[in-house]
């Protein structure tokens, strides 16, 4: 099969994929009010979805804080800070915003990844990247109803991959990739959880799985990438007014950086080791 044809076709897929996301994001649970962003995998006020971004991703406890030094009490009517999932799933043109975007995606990796087994574990992370994307832009959350599946069915793709590919030792890159990067954001968020949603932790994990499958060069820059674009892309849409600084939201950065990664990663590893 040619290239452009794999370039094509992946952008088809991915757009179809992305084209479902409002049906799904209107069918998530809508987290618990009082849900804490510390809450480990599988804890019932967890599973709803986790608190993702920036140095406010335990915005709930700061927003309790606020309401008690107020001098009057919020309006009832100044309703939620954070727009329900079903708000978000029905604004006008998101299934055709959203098949754009990932045609975009599945353009480049399947422009990176067309000779490689590979290639349908990150159509469909690609696709899941864009959908928790807009969610967490919108609402600051990770949902964990979407990332834990995606763990089973990533991991099921990755093993297909290295069969198909002859290569057994695939999966056990993944797993490294898994404890590398899903492990380095663990220790951020113990360090600091004030200054990282759980959401992102798990997010991580699901990334260092896909990166890790195609190799060390896609997982570093990937994970360097995210941070990169998060510090510089959030400087600059908080000058620019579009984000309050304090409230961004990072797994969009995250997943960016990863596709940055995968892209071109082993061509900025190309070019370190040959300085």
């Amino acid at each position: 099969m040619s290239g452009g044809l794999v370039i094509g076709l992946s952008a088809v897929v991915t757009a179809a994929l992305c084209a479902f996301g409002p049906t799904v994001v209107a069918q998530l649970p809508e987290p618990a009010p009082d849900s804490d962003p510390a809450e480990p995998l599988g804890s019932p006020a967890a599973d709803a979805a986790e608190p993702s971004g920036s140095p406010a991703a335990d915005a709930d406890a700061v927003e309790r804080a606020d309401a008690s030094d107020a001098v009057e009490p919020a309006s009832p009517s100044s309703g939620p800070e954070r727009p329900s999932y079903a708000e978000v799933a029905f604004r006008p043109h998101l299934r055709e915003g959203l098949a754009v975007a990932g045609a975009i995606v599945g353009a480049l990796v399947g422009w990176r990844l067309a000779e490689s087994p590979a290639l349908a574990a990150w159509l469909y992370l690609g696709a899941v990247g864009v959908v928790l994307s807009y969610v967490d832009a919108r609402t600051r959350l990770l949902p964990t109803r979407l990332i834990a599946p995606s763990y089973a069915v990533l991991a099921a793709l990755v093993c297909l991959a290295a069969v198909a590919d002859g290569d057994l030792k695939g999966p056990v890159r993944s797993g490294l990739g898994w404890l590398a990067m899903g492990g380095f954001y663990v220790v951020l968020w113990v360090v600091y959880p004030r200054g990282l949603g759980y959401g992102d932790v798990r997010l991580s994990g699901l990334l260092g799985i896909g990166l890790g499958y195609v190799g060390w060069p896609a997982l570093l820059t990937g994970l360097y990438a995210g941070f990169l674009l998060g510090g510089v892309g959030g400087a600059l849409l908080a000058v620019l007014g579009v984000v309050d600084r304090k409230r961004l939201p990072f797994g969009p950065f995250m997943l960016l950086g990863a596709l940055v990664g995968i892209v071109w990663g082993p061509a900025v590893a190309d070019w370190y080791t040959s300085r």
